[in-house]
């Protein structure tokens, strides 16, 4: 429970500091910033594979497989709205 207090503290200093970063982002730079995100997202799906492989507890196979979902999921999302926004520039 010790653990859980500074964690959680962080956690939550992370989702705010987070939000004021997005929130103050002029819209030409979200396409950029969308796809660093998807960069980063897929070195998590690696990492996430590495830990659903590793098969060290049924628990931690559990939750790289869940891991490695979300991820996908994000990184397709990602790449999916990146090329929606790419379409609005292109010249008809």
């Amino acid at each position: 429970m010790e653990v859980l207090i500074p964690l959680l503290f962080v956690f939550v200093l992370a989702i705010f500091l987070g939000f004021e970063v997005i929130a103050k982002v002029p819209a030409m730079l979200h396409t950029p910033l969308m796809s660093g995100a998807n960069a980063v997202s897929g070195i998590t799906v690696v990492g996430a594979i590495l830990c659903a492989g590793a098969g060290s507890t049924g628990y931690a196979t559990f939750l790289g497989v869940f891991a490695v979902a979300l991820a996908t999921i994000n990184v397709v999302g990602g790449f999916l709205v990146t090329d929606r926004m790419l379409k609005m520039f292109k010249r008809r």
